[in-house]
Parts: structure tokens; sequence; C-alpha cells
């Protein structure tokens, strides 16, 4: 677990997001992320998980309110701020978002790309990112499917490559969104837990949202337990028991029916 007294990461203030449609996505939240803490976002489908995890990297603006990030500032600052923050942050994504004719060693690579300036890109990268992109399929376990095409491989192998080119940036921070959820369970405690503990031996903040709860309380320094955009729950993973769960889930449930 992140030590307390840990310099805080990234730092939500009254994020708050409505859609065009009117739709309420997620209330007034404001949350501390400490430095290298591996906090999870806990709740059901439609919770408001996927929404505050792109708020934080600005993949959607929220209507009201401030992300704070270490050593720069609000990220809506200026252009040149927010791509230093992306720069800086790795994304994970449910489905892949993998080149599907690119091998395994060029999808890694991509996560390089924000390293280098526009015209740099137009060329082969050099070689000492094509060792990070090694290094960094080689700490997932397929360092032997780097010349593999992507959609040759199985899901939790190209999941697997969705870790490793965010690891190629070489992140401060990791955001992913639902990164098990099209797995299989066996599959998915394996890639969470390779996810989990490359952010523990880089000293990596993380920010995960799942809604397997048992995963939770394995991995989680921290939860978030999210219903219909308002957190209901803060606190350590041990503190995960059923009237805590109730208030996530049943509480969830209670609205849809009433609605």
């Amino acid at each position: 677990m992140a030590a307390i007294g840990n310099p805080t990461m990234l730092q939500l203030r009254d994020v708050a997001m409505t859609y065009p449609n009117g739709m309420r996505a997620v209330l007034p939240t404001s949350i501390d992320v400490p430095k290298g803490q591996f906090l999870v976002l806990l709740g059901p489908s439609g919770a408001g998980k996927s929404t505050l995890l792109r708020c934080m990297n600005a993949l959607v603006r929220p209507t009201q309110g401030d992300v704070i990030v270490d050593g720069l500032g609000s990220i809506f600052g200026d252009s040149r701020t927010l791509r230093e923050h992306r720069k800086r942050t790795g994304m994970i994504f449910q489905q892949h978002h993998l080149i599907g004719r690119l091998t395994a060693l060029q999808n890694v690579l991509l996560g390089r790309i924000s390293a280098h300036g526009v015209l740099r890109t137009l060329l082969p990268l050099p070689r000492t990112d094509r060792l990070l992109a090694l290094q960094a399929l080689d700490r997932v376990g397929l360092i032997d499917r780097a010349l593999d095409r992507a959609d040759e491989l199985s899901g939790g192998q190209q999941q697997r490559i969705g870790i490793a080119r965010a690891m190629a940036q070489r992140p401060q921070i990791v955001l992913a969104d639902e990164p098990i959820a099209s797995l299989d369970p066996a599959t998915g405690e394996k890639v969470l837990a390779d996810l989990h503990r490359i952010c523990r031996e880089d000293g990596i903040t993380a920010i995960v949202s799942l809604h397997q709860v048992e995963l939770a309380r394995r991995f989680a320094d921290r939860v978030i337990g999210l219903t219909s955009g308002r957190v209901v729950f803060e606190g350590p993973a041990s503190q995960l028991g059923q009237n805590v769960l109730d208030q996530i889930y049943l509480t969830a449930s209670s609205r849809m029916a009433a609605a």
C-alpha cells in the first residue's frame, strides 16, 4: 500500500459531468490519489466509473470542477499542460484498441510516439525505443510473441500488449478502464496481477475501474465505491463488507427499479 504521507499525484476537485442529453454521469466528486497508490473504482455498469476516468485524462471534459496533477497544476490550464499530462499518463482500455495487422512489438511502439515530435514520428523510431518496447513485452511474458500479429493472439495476450504499450510510455500514472471485463475470470486475474506487479515495481500511480469485488479486495490499496455517479464509499479494501457492498450495488438496483 502507498505509504501514508506520500505526495498527492492526482487530485479531483468537485468534478462533475452532465452530458448534453441531460444525463448526470458523475455528481460533484473530490478525490486525492497519493503517489504510488493502486486505487480501484468499484461499482456496477453505469455507475460513472468510465466517465470519471476519462475526465482524469480530459478524454471528456467535465462540466464542472478541475483535475490537478503534481508538478503540472490544472490539466485544463492550457494545451501544453494537457499534452504533458497525457504524455505522463498511460491508458489501458477494455477493448484493447490494438491494430490487428501490426505485430505485438509495433503496437507497443505506439506507446513511444508521444515522446517525440510529430515530424520525428514519420521516421523509424530509434533503437532505444525498440529496446524499451521489447522490455515492456518481456515484463508481461510476451517477448516470444513480439513479431506475431496482434489479431493472432488471445484476448488475454492482447490485453497484456495493451499494458506493455502503456508501460512503454514510462508513465507516472496509469488509468485502466475495466481492463479485464472482456476476459474470463482466470485470465482476468492474471492480467490484473501483471498490471499490479509492474505498477508496484515502478512506483506508478494506478486508477483502475472494476466490477469484480474479490479482485478489488485482493489488489486495491484503496477503493472508491460509485453508484449512479455518486461516491458512496471510500476506504481500504479491507472494509468492503456486506454493508458497504449493499450501499454500492443494492442502492443502484433500487434506483434503477424506481426509474
